[in-house]
């Protein structure tokens, strides 16, 4: 798999932690090299795999991509499901395919965070009280 470098790591972290300050919505990244399926039935697994459906507010949020087949979904939790319109997803994804079209990762995977995390904050603002409830560590799939 095309490792992304240390600094595109750290950037794609402070992008979650800059993201999750301005919502209490959960972000994470999960990458592997291929997907054999629909992008969007492989990021539900992982979703699940990776407990994401625990959050007290069922509002966590998986950016899935598959880097060498070029695929991705974003996926909310039933919590940001029940009050979203069926497209909330749409603009975040024009703003990162932009981004790996450029052959830009990295950035594609922060600007998808930072927006997912504005649109989050509407419905699931921050609260002082908020606790981190998942790792922003990326997962890195074999």
């Amino acid at each position: 798999m095309p490792q992304l470098s240390d600094k595109d790591q750290e950037k794609i972290k402070h992008s979650i932690e800059w993201a999750e300050k301005a919502t209490s919505g959960e972000i994470r990244v999960c990458l592997e090299k291929n997907c054999a399926i629909d992008a969007y039935e492989r990021a539900i697994a992982c979703f699940f795999d990776l407990e994401m459906d625990k959050t007290r507010l069922k509002n966590g949020v998986l950016i899935y991509l598959a880097i060498e087949d070029h695929k991705f979904a974003i996926i909310g939790d039933s919590g940001i499901n029940s009050l979203v319109p069926n497209n909330f997803w749409d603009s975040t994804k024009e703003l990162m395919l932009e981004q790996f079209k450029n052959g830009d990762i990295a950035e594609g995977l922060s600007v998808g965070i930072i927006e997912a995390g504005k649109q989050l904050k509407k419905f699931f603002p921050y609260a002082d009280n908020d606790t981190n409830e998942l790792s922003d560590d990326i997962v890195f799939l074999k």
